[in-house]
């Protein structure tokens, strides 16, 4: 089985050494390509106002000068010698959960795979607070990892489909078991904007990742993770909303 590896927190980063031990459990056929620098936040966008470079570290290892779907993008396209039966994207260094996956590099490196018909999997490490860089630990993803994937291995995947998991912010031998769930969602009226001043006197504004309020009494992602269960959600690609096809045709005298 060949596994292409990628994520959105760099080519240098922690979690995508945990990732790769990950994949050494299911193939020796691993090839990985991934951003150059950190690209958090990032999205589902493609470069396309500048070129993307690409930098070969050995035979099989590769960063790209741009954001997870390019590096996915130039995987398939230029480096790989075929297409790869599984992609993984992670392990993020932050939790991807309820709509913050419309934000996260991670699921969208998935997402991009997905595109291409191939099984994909994103992975992420929820933390509990914030400032902790590098330090994050890895624990429950290292330990669990495998455990998550493997049945995801021969499940059957609808087109245009793939899965989200997120490890929970606690020991490892602490973790519950697994749930799969639904995508919860965030009350953003919550969220914060912290701004401050930079030395040369101007304002700037950071974005805060607290205070943002759960979806209680509900069986999602969200929930999941506060009770101590890796959380697993298969997503869609396919964003239509059916129930209002007839309204708006309707309307538009269809």
């Amino acid at each position: 089985m060949r596994i292409l590896l990628t994520n959105d927190d760099g080519i240098h980063a922690p979690g995508l050494e945990v990732l790769e031990r990950i994949a050494r459990h299911f193939s020796d056929d691993i090839w990985i390509v991934a951003p150059a620098e950190e690209q958090s936040g990032a999205g589902h966008s493609l470069t396309l106002s500048r070129p993307v470079r690409l930098r070969q570290f050995d035979e099989r290892r590769f960063a790209v000068s741009g954001t997870p779907t390019d590096a996915v993008m130039m995987a398939l396209r230029t480096v790989m010698p075929g297409q790869p039966d599984l992609v993984l994207s992670g392990v993020n260094r932050g939790a991807n959960l309820g709509d913050d996956v419309t934000y996260s590099g991670t699921v969208s490196a998935a997402i991009e795979g997905a595109l291409a018909g191939i099984r994909s999997i994103a992975l992420s490490q929820v933390y509990e607070k914030e400032g902790m860089g590098d330090s994050v630990p890895f624990a429950a993803a290292e330990e669990w990892g495998v455990k998550a994937i493997a049945p995801l291995l021969d499940a059957p995947f609808a087109p245009r489909s793939l899965v989200n998991i997120n490890f929970p912010a606690i020991p490892a031998a602490d973790v519950r078991g697994i749930r799969v769930v639904r995508q919860g969602f965030h009350d953003y009226a919550r969220g914060s904007v912290v701004e401050g001043t930079d030395p040369r006197g101007y304002r700037y504004f950071w974005f805060g990742l607290h205070g943002i309020e759960h979806t209680p009494g509900h069986a999602t992602d969200l929930e999941a993770i506060q009770d101590g269960y890796v959380a697993v959600t298969p997503l869609q690609l396919d964003l239509t909303h059916d129930a209002s096809l007839a309204d708006l045709t309707g309307r538009y005298g269809g």
